[in-house]
């Protein structure tokens, strides 16, 4: 079948077909780590839905929203490489129709590490994602490791609230240098990619240590190597679950996770690490 390109709610609706259907929530710019997503989604459903739509609550006053690359048709070229059945590309007042007061609240968890630095940030997330979910009703629905606070809340909202959507995580895609893929990624300069790759170096050497103190120490001197280009935001050791500070006694799985801007640029990256293994 032809690629459906649905603008408003009725055209969604016309668009949906029986059998299990998949959301691969964006906001266009897609390259290889939104392939990988739609061919995760493909694999384990009847019907491929991709939302494009640059949010502008999750986008703080001084953020980029006006800035933020928007490749429509190469988006839809994309789309149909990777057999997506339809496209959900509304537009603001579609999304937000006017007099709308209620917003989805991200609790503590959307108020620390990525939140602390971008109040509000994740409020915007989760309710354009819960109204992605009401409008596409989803069976299933795939979100990139990347943004690991992100899906992480993302997970507690449907937790929280009764969603019927399972949340399916992909990995992290990467260049061969092991710079995380982005959409920002086009701003930088052939220099300022020089730079940025000191944040996956920082989270290799980080994750080739076993405890907290050590981790910490690791990823920092390295930053520190990639001199003053690299502002950094944060580095934080972090429990999956809930985004707080892991102690240095604790145990199992936790999220190296890691901002900072390169020139103009604010780049987010993550790795999983393993901590005091028994």
């Amino acid at each position: 079948m032809d690629l459906i390109v649905a603008r408003n709610r009725a055209d969604l609706l016309a668009a949906r077909r029986e059998g299990t259907v998949a959301l691969v929530p964006t906001m266009g710019a897609l390259h290889e780590g939104h392939r990988s997503l739609i061919r995760q989604a493909r694999v384990r459903s009847d019907q491929v839905v991709v939302s494009i739509f640059v949010n502008p609550l999750q986008f703080g006053p001084s953020e980029d929203f006006s800035r933020y690359p928007r490749t429509f048709d190469d988006d839809l070229d994309v789309c149909r490489d990777e057999g997506v059945d339809v496209v959900f590309h509304p537009g603001v007042d579609d999304m937000y129709p006017p007099g709308r007061q209620v917003s989805v609240s991200a609790g503590e968890m959307g108020r620390v590490v990525e939140g602390a630095s971008r109040p509000g940030h994740f409020d915007g997330v989760l309710t354009v994602v819960l109204k992605l979910f009401n409008l596409v009703r989803p069976d299933l629905a795939v979100f990139g490791q990347k943004d690991a606070q992100q899906l992480a809340l993302i997970r507690r909202m449907v937790a929280d609230l009764d969603v019927p959507v399972e949340i399916l995580g992909a990995p992290t895609v990467r260049e061969s240098d092991g710079l995380a893929l982005s959409s920002r990624n086009r701003y930088l300069s052939d220099d300022d990619r020089k730079v940025a790759l000191g944040l996956s170096r920082a989270l290799r050497a980080g994750a080739a240590q076993l405890t907290p103190d050590k981790i910490r120490t690791a990823a920092h001197e390295v930053l520190a190597q990639a001199g003053p280009r690299l502002e950094l935001d944060y580095l934080a050791l972090v429990d999956p679950a809930t985004f707080t500070d892991v102690s240095e006694s604790y145990h199992g799985m936790a999220v190296l996770a890691v901002a900072a801007r390169v020139g103009s640029t604010r780049l987010i990256d993550n790795v999983t690490v393993t901590l005091n293994p028994s």
